[in-house]
């Protein structure tokens, strides 16, 4: 017998007339997460057949410019995080680090240095 829990995660995009996004949220119940609001979101799933990633990218009429680059930023370095993570790739990853830290200081994202 197998000893696999099954878990889930969803997503509700409520659309205006024209299918653009008006309204995330997402449930994620063991998490103890239910109808949270996000004002955008990046999706990415492996599609072994394929051997390509799928995406969905969305975000609301709100989401401003300033708020897309920081979102982007942070996702960025949390891709480098889970490249090494997965990978053991120490080298490359903090490579794209330093490139998040270009693109941060390119956007006016950075911190200030202290």
């Amino acid at each position: 017998m197998s000893n696999l829990k099954k878990s889930n995660i969803n997503i509700e995009v409520l659309t205006n007339e024209n299918n653009l996004p008006e309204q995330i949220t997402w449930t994620a119940k063991e998490g103890g997460i239910e109808g949270a609001p996000a004002e955008a979101m990046f999706l990415s799933l492996w599609d072994k057949s394929q051997n390509a990633a799928m995406r969905i990218d969305l975000w609301n009429k709100e989401f401003n410019v300033d708020d897309m680059k920081k979102f982007m930023h942070q996702t960025l370095l949390t891709l480098a995080d889970s490249f090494e993570k997965s990978t053991g790739e120490k080298n490359m990853s903090e490579d794209l680090r330093d490139y998040c830290h270009h693109f941060a200081d390119k956007m006016g994202i950075a911190p200030p240095l202290s």
